[in-house]
């Protein structure tokens, strides 16, 4: 209920003892009421769809959303966990999540994988480096190596740039590189956004950080990890480790305005349109 209406409903003892008739005081809150849900519903009838969630899949949702031709599509981000919680408390029609949910965030929801995303490891273009080992990237986020040279680059100190907590990115690196019980190093600089750690490791020719595989450019360049580089055939086919889903989800079966919007995404041109902006297809055409 809006707040206004509440305030309303909460005075109503002042108001009885106002000059304000009570069969006015009920005409207008039910007229306010009617009007708000028929809002919503003449909103609903329109096709429009509201998206939160992760700030990995924000611009490929909003890629989407300017395809889609069936009704407005409002993509806000937040991050994993808040698409999660949006999704949960129907406060989003979609809830978007670039990790994987644990077995309590996932009750109630129904999870749909949209496309898959390969998480790069990055370091400076002029950076010798051009493969590292799961072990040798653990330890240079733990802190236990500190020097490039340890690593067949230079002898220069590592600057290492990590994401910010409750980032799904962040979390499927914690997952995926460094296990249970292994905690990033407290020396490393955080940031929120994907673009701005690239930004922060092309500047910078000593750094190193992760970043989506869409976000690769000529100042920086990818590291294969245990031989393997991250492409999109490699990221499709699970040879590249660091992979994980791109999830929109909904309480329960996704129908009406959210579940034709799904339906484009997972259409041949909602596919393709994930292709080009560098994600890898789940869907075939």
């Amino acid at each position: 209920m809006p707040r206004y209406l509440l305030r309303m409903l909460t005075t109503s003892r002042a108001l009885r003892r106002s000059a304000v008739p009570m069969p006015a005081l009920l005409t207008a809150l039910v007229t306010a009421l009617l009007a708000t849900g028929c809002t919503r519903a003449t909103s609903r009838e329109r096709g429009d769809v509201v998206l939160a969630g992760s700030t990995s899949i924000q611009p490929f949702a909003e890629r989407w959303a300017e395809a889609y031709s069936a009704g407005r599509v409002t993509v806000q981000s937040g991050g994993s966990t808040a698409g999660i919680k949006a999704a949960r408390d129907g406060t989003a029609d979609v809830g978007m999540s670039s990790r994987q949910l644990s077995a309590a965030e996932s009750a109630g929801l129904v999870q749909t994988v949209v496309a898959r995303d390969g998480i790069a490891v990055i370091v400076h273009a002029d950076n010798p480096v051009q493969a590292l080992t799961l072990t040798q990237l653990r330890n240079i986020y733990a802190g236990t190596v500190r020097n490039w040279r340890e690593v067949g680059g230079g002898d220069a100190a590592i600057t290492v740039i990590t994401r910010e907590e409750g980032s799904g990115t962040r979390d499927t690196f914690q997952q995926l590189v460094m296990g249970a019980g292994v905690a990033v190093a407290r020396e490393a600089l955080v940031t929120a956004y994907s673009g701005g750690l690239r930004k922060m490791v092309a500047e910078d020719p000593q750094a190193i950080g992760y970043v989506t595989f869409s976000q690769l450019n000529d100042h920086v360049h990818a590291v294969a990890l245990d031989g393997v580089l991250p492409t999109e055939q490699s990221i499709q086919n699970a040879r590249y480790r660091l992979q994980r889903p791109f999830l929109f989800l909904t309480r329960g079966a996704p129908t009406a305005a959210p579940g034709r919007f799904l339906q484009f995404v997972l259409s041949p041109r909602g596919q393709a349109i994930a292709r080009a902006e560098g994600l890898a297809p789940v869907s075939t055409f």
